[in-house]
């Protein structure tokens, strides 16, 4: 069985979404801890891209809608990490496509004979485990390609705080976090951070976590619990509302229904306290929020609101 080594350099590690949220800080970890990384990016000039560069990551380019650019990616490639591009069309996920997407890197890596694969999906929901048909088609298609599949499906990161555009909602504006969630029930978090350190610990215990699905969350405070933790971390008031049914109607019927369910009870169910056993260092909202949360939250809302 080949793994990676931190102390061999031509036993890289691929990190796919290099340029992203999970991608990047997985790189970040990886490259901290030692080991070599392998990142694979669609733009080299990315200003994302040139810093994981600069931090010792090797930049290769790689396009999902281009499978036949992964091969050499993979060549040589010890383990990979992977998150396929999010698909998603006017009426909501694209599942076909992104599945499409998820088997070109496993069919990629298999392949190139790479044995252990992480791969961070999303996380599944109470009613029957439930994930979005697209990642869960990957899922399958993971364990039957792979020899050492690990699957991750973290929950809602909490740097979603800092989210702008997007569907319309979700960051900060104007004082106030607006969402779907209800007000006064919990909700679970994770920082991205953590995605991290679990990627890190599979990859450094490959025997350990294969054939594993971690449901991965650091917290679970209400809507308006979170909403005091930022007000008082970073001492700007900032309340929560939620949507309306119109207003949540007006985005499509994909939102609408993951409302409806939410409401109905059907929620994300990471198991919180194992999940510290196995990661200590897990971080609250609030340890998050002091470490850089707060800090990044202020520049954040200080830009939008051009002060």
């Amino acid at each position: 069985m080949t793994t990676a080594n931190p102390a061999d350099p031509d036993s890289p590690i691929l990190v796919t979404g290099a340029t992203g949220k999970q991608g990047g800080a997985t790189a970040r970890r990886l490259l901290a801890g030692g080991w070599p990384v392998r990142a694979l990016v669609r733009d080299l000039t990315a200003p994302a891209a040139v810093e994981l560069a600069a931090a010792g990551a090797r930049l290769v380019r790689g396009d999902f809608d281009d499978p036949a650019s992964l091969r050499p990616a993979l060549d040589g490639a010890a383990a990979v990490f992977g998150i396929p591009p999010v698909a998603f069309g006017p009426a909501g996920p694209e599942t076909q496509l992104e599945a499409a997407h998820g088997r070109a890197l496993i069919d990629a890596a298999a392949a190139a004979g790479i044995e252990q694969v992480v791969f961070s999906t999303v996380a599944s929901t109470s009613a029957g485990s439930r994930v979005p048909e697209g990642k869960a088609l990957i899922e399958e298609y993971l364990r039957d390609h792979i020899a050492l599949p690990t699957v991750l499906r973290p929950v809602r990161f909490m740097t979603n705080y800092l989210s702008v555009g997007g569907l319309g909602f979700e960051g900060i504006s104007d004082g106030v976090h607006r969402h779907l969630f209800t007000p006064h029930e919990p909700m679970q978090v994770i920082a991205l951070e953590d995605i991290a350190e679990f990627a890190a610990l599979a990859f450094a215990d490959p025997a350990r976590f294969a054939g594993r699905t971690l449901e991965l969350a650091g917290d679970d405070p209400t809507p308006v619990e979170a909403a005091a933790a930022i007000s008082e971390a970073t001492g700007i008031p900032i309340r929560y509302e939620q949507l309306t049914d119109d207003e949540i109607a007006a985005f499509g019927p994909w939102i609408a229904d993951t409302k409806k369910r939410w409401e109905a009870g059907d929620r994300w169910h990471a198991d919180i306290e194992a999940l510290r056993v196995i990661h200590p260092g897990l971080r609250t909202l609030t340890g998050w929020l002091a470490e850089s949360g707060a800090a990044a939250i202020r520049a954040h809302l200080t830009r939008s609101q051009g002060r």
